[in-house]
């Protein structure tokens, strides 16, 4: 039975980040929540309590270096004792998110569980963070160390059956995590794996076992100078040789034990594998549990070394949001589970897209309520709900800009409506990769669906929509700004029932960027690429199968284009049309559609304005904008011809 210790003579602690950016890597005012036990084989299920310690630190070494001896200061002030949880954060956090999950951090071979330390502030406002600390005395063996989690996720999903329980595993606690839920699939658990040791027989570290164990204690003193050859040089600072020689083989058994269970793992798993790690094969062993796990999804990070969260540019907070995998109920709510993107969040997304806006130098132009366009975003109504409909440029090209700017300029977040094979991939599929539209998801793309679009405008957000969807991106030669709409008007009518704002708009310059010399028609000519291009298209969700002709025809494909000096992109967003107030009005199917034809005529007028009046910008070609810059300086505003 579980008892409460004297906390006066435990004194670990655990450092408080200030952000997961931020060079400062700990606060000197530090929290922790213990919960020990009698038994070195169990794990009280009591909440935490939490003890506050100050701590002065230093932030001028590395953050790896200030793990290092923060996890030696917590293992040498907790040496003996069982396994434990703590918790990083109040419990009552005021700022966390409600029905925020339970995440359980599960440390790697040193075992101090400090491991999250960058992320805990962020994490802390999306779940309820506990930490696994296991002191270097402690010699419970794997399987014992895997029931202790267990008794921990049955007793906390007992209590809380409909909140997701989220197990991140680093290294050592990958396989931990692994084996948990190989052990209870009929929980809900969503898995968080970082350079999982699953991979340890391959590693260089084991053939250390037999050669340690023979090694005389009073050699032990070399162990440092053989670890620094394997990049280990902190470890053997922590632990003496015996300690380390049981923690070898604590791996060794987890890699054996996990490997002959992984059949039996359904939870929810994304996989995080460093390129450059130097203690085991974790490129390979990632994209082998892809493989193997049926319902995983993985990002590789070629640059990354083997304690991922330690480093600088890691967000597991960005990550989560990016790959979809933060959900608060048994179902992911691509609307309700979104978390809009930080400033740094909206900074990297749009160094990932800051080609288009450098090379194109889009021009934004706005309609006020009184019919005037303007060059800028102020005819852009604050207040949701608002509906963008308008014209898919050829590759969707025009997309980054027109994100980036409203929410650069007015602070918006357009959700963008989105086709579903950005966010599902049949296992084994030719389509691309979805790690390919992680900065589309990060900045608020959904799945198109009549429930997903139905929650965005109940949530009063700024929509976009494209009703030509991939048939208008994938166009063929010659139907270059060409509307391919359906008949159907249904998302008026949504939009009538919230009294959404409907704003048409154009974008124009395709035809300046590049010629298409290699389109749909041509490649189905071509035996090979008919047969791929069937492929893709039976891969991907089909949409529109209720609809026929020229409309129905989104065939997955990519097209060849040559192409051109680089001319200007140029984007006018109509005057808002009102749909407030005219509710009855068009239920009526036959008004709805007048809107709906009003909508796509406006948007034609958009297209026939820009194409017009772009033959009056003298800044048009690329070669008189970079000789304005040159002369005014590169962060000075382009001109453009007056609207």
């Amino acid at each position: 039975m579980a008892t409460t210790p004297n906390l006066s003579s435990y004194s670990p602690f655990l450092l408080s980040p200030t952000t997961s950016t931020s060079p400062a890597l700990f606060q000197s005012k530090l929290s922790i929540r213990a919960s020990l036990t009698t038994s070195p084989t169990s794990v009280s299920q009591s909440r935490p309590q939490t003890v506050n310690i100050p701590t002065p630190l230093t932030n001028t070494d590395t953050n790896l270096h200030l793990y290092l001896e923060h996890s030696k200061q917590l293992i040498t002030s907790t040496e003996r004792g069982p396994p434990r949880w703590f918790s990083p954060l109040d419990s009552c956090s005021s700022s966390r998110l409600p029905n925020s999950p339970l995440l359980l951090y599960l440390p790697g071979i040193a075992g101090s569980g400090l491991g999250l330390s960058l992320h805990h502030r962020r994490l802390g406002e999306m779940f309820d963070i506990w930490c696994l600390h296991i002191p270097p005395t402690d010699r419970t063996p794997f399987p014992e160390l895997v029931k202790l989690v267990e008794s921990t996720v049955k007793s906390e999903n007992y209590k809380s059956p409909e909140r997701p329980i989220y197990i991140v595993g680093q290294s050592f606690g990958a396989c931990l995590a692994l084996s948990v839920a190989a052990r209870n699939p009929e929980i809900d658990i969503l898995l968080v794996l970082a350079n999982s040791a699953t991979s340890f027989n391959g590693s260089q570290l084991r053939p250390l076992i037999p050669l340690l164990e023979a090694m005389p204690k009073e050699l032990g003193v070399g162990l440092n100078e053989m670890l620094n050859q394997l990049s280990l040089q902190g470890l053997a600072q922590m632990f003496s040789v015996e300690t380390f020689v049981w923690k070898l083989k604590l791996l060794d058994s987890a890699c054996s034990y996990t490997n002959s269970r992984l059949h039996a793992v359904k939870a929810q798993t994304l996989i995080l594998s460093s390129g450059r790690d130097q203690l085991l094969p974790s490129r390979q062993e990632g994209e082998r549990l892809h493989r193997l796990l049926t319902k995983s999804d993985i990002r590789i990070f070629d640059d990354s070394g083997h304690v991922l969260f330690m480093e600088q540019d890691i967000d597991l907070v960005t990550i989560l949001k990016a790959t979809s995998f933060y959900r608060r109920t048994r179902n992911l709510d691509y609307v309700l589970d979104y978390l809009p993107p930080t400033t740094y969040e909206f900074k990297k997304a749009r160094e990932s897209h800051r080609f288009v806006e450098e090379a194109f130098s889009p021009v934004m132009l706005s309609t006020l309520e009184n019919g005037k366009i303007v060059r800028g975003l102020s005819g852009i109504p604050s207040e949701g709900p608002v509906l963008f409909v308008g014209y898919h440029m050829m590759l969707g090209l025009e997309l980054a800009p027109l994100i980036a700017r409203i929410f650069s300029e007015r602070g918006i977040v357009v959700r963008g409506v989105a086709h579903p094979l950005m966010f599902k991939k049949v296992k084994g599929g030719k389509l691309p990769d979805t790690s390919e539209y992680d900065t589309h998801r990060i900045m608020g793309a959904v799945p198109v669906s009549a429930s997903n679009l139905f929650k965005l405008f109940k949530t009063k957000s700024h929509i976009l929509l494209y009703p030509g969807g991939m048939r208008e991106a994938l166009h063929r030669k010659g139907e270059e700004y060409k509307l391919f709409w359906p008949e159907q008007s249904e998302f008026v009518r949504m939009a009538a029932i919230f009294g959404a704002k409907i704003i048409p708009f154009g974008v124009v310059g395709e035809d300046d960027i590049g010629e298409l010399i290699f389109d749909y028609e041509d490649q189905m000519k071509v035996p090979y690429l008919r047969t791929f291009i069937q492929e893709l298209t039976e891969e991907a969700v089909q949409l529109r199968s209720d609809v026929e002709g020229e409309v129905a025809n989104q065939a997955v494909h990519l097209p060849v284009i040559r192409p051109k000096l680089p001319g200007r992109f140029y984007y006018l967003f109509g005057k808002p049309i009102e749909t407030q107030g005219r509710q009855q009005e068009l239920r009526n199917r036959e008004k709805a559609h007048e809107l709906y034809v009003e909508v796509k005529s406006e948007v034609e007028r958009c297209l026939s304005y820009l194409k017009e009046k772009r033959q009056n910008d003298p800044y048009r070609s690329i070669l008189s904008r970079l000789v304005f810059q040159l002369t005014h300086g590169p962060q000075t505003d382009i001109p453009t011809f007056e609207p």
